[in-house]
């Protein structure tokens, strides 16, 4: 009866662990665009860095002959069509590698979400870049 009592005891105090380091987590989490490095420095876990100025609150919007991609705001990128898919793509790879950021920038300011794989590819590009600085 007693080891019972134990595993029991010892089972609920595993579960309040893993909910205060769950609870923990959630509160240290912050959405992408309002991370900001306090010491100058950048975290590396977002696609918007203040250092690399990727967004700045009194940015402008900065077209890269994309402007029809501005039909994409406030729509999700798994709801994008082949055509809408394709005319993302075929602007980022047009694209200089100098000029990544700021397209990011600008596309973020539009509030067009990048699909996944592009989204990655442009992170590649941003890292490697702050890493030759």
């Amino acid at each position: 009866m007693i080891p019972l009592i134990l595993f029991i005891a010892l089972g609920l105090l595993i579960l309040v662990a893993f909910e205060w380091r769950a609870r923990k987590a959630k509160k240290t989490n912050q959405p992408e665009s309002i991370v900001q490095p306090s010491d100058g420095e950048c975290c590396g876990q977002h696609l918007v860095c203040e250092r690399e100025s990727l967004l700045q609150t009194n940015a402008q919007i900065e077209y890269y002959d994309d402007e029809e991609l501005d039909a994409l705001a406030d729509i999700a990128p798994q709801n994008y069509t082949r055509e809408q898919y394709q005319a993302i793509r075929e602007v980022f790879d047009s694209l200089k590698e100098k000029d990544v950021p700021g397209w990011c920038r600008s596309i973020q300011l539009r509030h067009i979400e990048l699909p996944q794989d592009i989204r990655e590819e442009a992170l590649l590009i941003v890292r490697e870049r702050r890493q030759q600085k």
